[in-house]
């Protein structure tokens, strides 16, 4: 999806908590007449290991006739990562793929040296009405590697592991967590989990990456003395392994990895160097991406 500017969220520290390091809160914002949660970047946490960007999608309901439309516009040395919880999305890509993404499943755009998508209500949800909720996130990839060639991955919900941990529904989306590795073939160590939580329950935040958080989707979960509730982002101190439990019924995302350095960003484009960014800007102006087959008649322009 297409990033702006918003205003900041309401963020604080965690002292009498041991491991629990800060506490995000995701700021609103309307996206084609539904709400966004806008979670990463923030003001002193622009990333969570390589994640630079976190947008919770919905839940909104699309009245028949109307959908989200996000018209074709570029990344550089980004990968996208889709995940819907309910609804459906048509990607389409300047490498030429078309693929509807449901719940469960994984997108994976690696933008490399440049691409430009865009992400619509397919059709027959469009004239019917339909429901959407997700995630987006933008993993940086590592400095030697941002250039690399464009691809795109796709991967339906069946191929992701599935993990029980203590009553805990846990479903590996990228890298590798609890024992299960995800297929999706990443440029840098990084996990991303689903989990869903009885009341009750309790789970460690893995231990084995330096970088690490837990966003609440719905529900509410302790952590030491603090209450994390829905449109929260936890984020760990390093070497610790504090435990979460549901106070609630509770639908929780981890994420996290090894750092890749520092990033610049400027609307929808990455990078380690500011240079590559405002080579990206003309190119987008002077219309030097590539177009998008089945999706060449509109785009976003450069934001001025």
């Amino acid at each position: 999806m297409s990033w702006m500017p918003a205003t900041e969220p309401a963020q604080r520290d965690c002292p009498e908590t041991p491991g629990l390091a800060k506490i995000i809160e995701a700021r609103p914002r309307q996206i084609d007449g539904f709400t966004v949660g806008r979670v990463l970047p923030a003001i002193g946490q622009r990333m969570v290991g390589p994640f630079i960007f976190f947008d919770h999608v919905g839940p909104a309901a699309l009245a028949p006739g109307h959908g989200l439309d996000v018209r074709p516009h570029p990344h550089i040395n980004l990968a996208t990562v889709t995940y819907l919880f309910d609804g459906a999305l048509a990607h389409r890509d300047s490498l030429g793929f078309h693929q509807i993404i449901r719940p469960g499943d994984i997108n994976w755009m690696t933008a490399g040296r440049g691409i430009a998508h865009s992400e619509r209500t397919p059709p027959e949800e469009r004239a019917a009405g339909s429901t959407m909720h997700g995630v987006q996130l933008w993993v940086a990839l590592p400095a030697d590697r941002e250039e690399v060639v464009p691809s795109f991955h796709h991967h339906r919900a069946a191929s992701l592991p599935e993990v029980e941990r203590d009553g805990a529904r846990l479903r590996v989306l990228v890298g590798a967590a609890f024992g299960a590795s995800a297929p999706v073939e990443t440029l840098s160590p990084m996990f991303y989990v689903e989990v869903r939580l009885p009341a009750g329950a309790v789970l460690p935040v893995p231990a084995e990456y330096s970088e690490r958080a837990a966003y609440v989707v719905e529900g509410q979960l302790a952590c030491g003395a603090e209450r994390l509730e829905a449109r929260r982002l936890a984020l760990f101190a390093a070497g610790s392994s504090p435990p979460l439990r549901a106070e609630t019924a509770s639908h929780v995302m981890l994420l996290g990895g090894a750092p890749v350095g520092s990033r610049h960003i400027w609307w929808n484009f990455v990078s380690s160097s500011p240079e590559r960014i405002e080579r990206a800007k003309q190119d987008w102006r002077e219309g030097r991406f590539p177009l998008i087959p089945g999706d060449d008649r509109e785009f976003i322009p450069l934001p001025s």
